[in-house]
């Protein structure tokens, strides 16, 4: 089980700004503190944390964060609609845009995604496979 997901930014405030356009729709608190950025899903009294968190932060090494050239950190949405909803809020607020939400052809029929890069170059997917809504072929 992955545990966590950490990307480097070297404008928190930029990134935080991007990041907070989706990640509360998708049920991510925010937690700030002086190392960066930390969304986390919500925990039950009583239960364990739910993972994965994802943080954002100043990278270690004090040298220039950058995007890895193959990564990508996809967050799962309910509906199509907030795909398209959710890629709008992250353009609009700083991203720019790798893929317009809709079906590719290299994936299953139900599997709908859109493509952003955060403020720092980060590569994100916002997807929904719901079974029930509309796919590809239909």
């Amino acid at each position: 089980m992955i545990a966590y997901v950490t990307v480097g930014a070297d404008d928190i405030a930029r990134a935080k700004r991007f990041y907070s356009a989706f990640l509360p729709a998708l049920d991510y608190g925010l937690e700030e503190g002086t190392e960066g950025l930390s969304y986390v899903l919500p925990v039950a009294p009583g239960q364990r944390p739910v993972l994965p968190d994802f943080y954002v932060k100043p990278t270690y090494d004090g040298r220039p964060a950058s995007a890895g050239n193959g990564a990508m950190v996809a967050f799962e949405a309910r509906s199509q609609q907030q795909v398209r909803d959710l890629h709008a809020a992250a353009l609009a607020a700083g991203g720019s845009d790798e893929g317009q939400p809709g079906f590719r052809a290299d994936y299953g029929p139900h599997f709908y995604v859109s493509y952003l890069r955060d403020p720092q170059g980060n590569k994100i997917a916002l997807f929904s496979s719901n079974p029930n809504e509309p796919g590809r072929d239909g």
